[in-house]
C-alpha cells in the first residue's frame, strides 16, 4: 500500500465522515466467530489428582468470570520477585483482550481445588495447526497445579483440536527449568525465529513429542473425565488467597 497522500480527485459534498462505533467493532474484533473446531470441541471438564492428593478440577473460564479472575491476577503485577510481575501483567492483558475480544481464538482453563482458584493456563490459536502458549499461572504454591494446567492447554491444543504446533516462550527461571527443560521443548534458531510475546526464543513441542514423550511421561497429569458430581458442584465457582511468593 502506497504511503502517498492524495487529495480527493473531485468535489465531495462530505469532507469528513464520522463513524458509528457499532460499524467500528466487527472490523476490530479478533476471532470473532471463533475458530469452528473449538465450537465443535469444547473442553470438557476433568479431574486431577496432584502429588499433595488434591484433586483439581480443570474447566474452562466462563464469560461471566472474566471479571473475577482479572482481580485474581491483578496484585501479582505489582510483586517485583520470581517474575511475577511481568507474567501477571501479560496475562492481565491476555485474559483482558479475551473478555473484550482483542485476541483471536484464545482459550482459558481453570484449576479449582475445592472451590479455591489453584491457577489458570491460556492459549490461542493461531491457526488450525498452531497454537501458541500463552501464560500460566498457579495460586497455590507445592501442588504442582501449574504443570498440570500447562499439560492440559497443550492437550487441547493437541487431542481437540488437531494442532501439529505447540510454541513458547518462557520469563521465568522456574517455568524454564519445570516445563521447558524437563519436558525437553525444542527450540527454533533465535534471532531469526521469534514468539510474538515481546520477541523472545521460541521453544515448541510438535506433535511426535507429544505422543510419544510427553504423554508418556507425564501421564499422570491426564486425569479423568469422570468427574463425580460432588467435585463439578464445588468447582462452579472459585474463591481466591491472596497472593503468597
Amino acid at each position: 500500500m502506497s504511503s502517498t497522500y492524495y487529495p480527493p480527485p473531485e468535489e465531495v459534498a462530505f469532507p469528513e465522515h464520522k463513524l458509528k462505533v457499532e460499524d467500528m467493532e466487527p472490523i476490530l474484533r479478533c476471532g470473532v466467530p471463533e475458530m469452528q473446531i473449538m465450537k465443535e470441541r469444547p473442553w470438557k471438564p476433568k479431574v486431577v489428582t496432584l502429588r499433595g492428593g488434591q484433586q483439581m478440577v480443570i474447566r474452562s473460564l466462563r464469560e461471566d468470570e472474566f471479571d473475577q479472575l482479572l482481580e485474581a491476577i491483578k496484585p501479582y503485577m505489582f510483586i517485583a520477585k520470581d517474575f511475577y510481575d511481568i507474567v501477571g501483567v501479560r496475562t492481565y492483558g491476555e485474559v483482558l483482550a479475551q473478555k473484550i475480544h482483542r485476541i483471536k481464538d484464545a482459550y482459558t482453563l481453570v484449576g479449582i481445588i475445592d472451590g479455591q482458584l489453584a491457577g489458570l493456563a491460556n492459549a490461542r490459536m493461531f491457526n488450525e495447526k498452531t497454537t501458541y502458549s500463552l501464560h500460566t499461572m498457579s495460586f497455590m504454591r507445592g501442588v504442582d497445579a501449574g504443570p498440570t494446567l500447562y499439560y492440559a492447554k497443550a492437550e487441547y491444543a493437541f487431542d481437540y483440536l488437531g494442532a501439529d504446533m505447540w510454541e513458547a516462550c518462557f520469563e521465568s527461571y522456574n517455568g524454564f527449568r519445570v516445563i521447558g527443560l524437563q519436558w525437553a521443548h525444542k527450540s527454533k534458531p533465535y534471532p531469526e525465529f521469534q514468539t510474538e510475546l515481546g520477541g523472545a526464543r521460541v521453544f515448541y513441542i510438535d506433535r511426535d513429542l507429544w505422543e510419544n514423550f510427553i504423554k508418556k511421561k507425564y501421564a499422570h497429569y491426564q486425569g479423568s473425565y469422570e468427574v463425580p458430581q460432588e467435585l463439578l458442584k464445588k468447582s462452579e465457582h472459585f474463591t481466591v488467597r491472596p497472593p503468597i511468593v
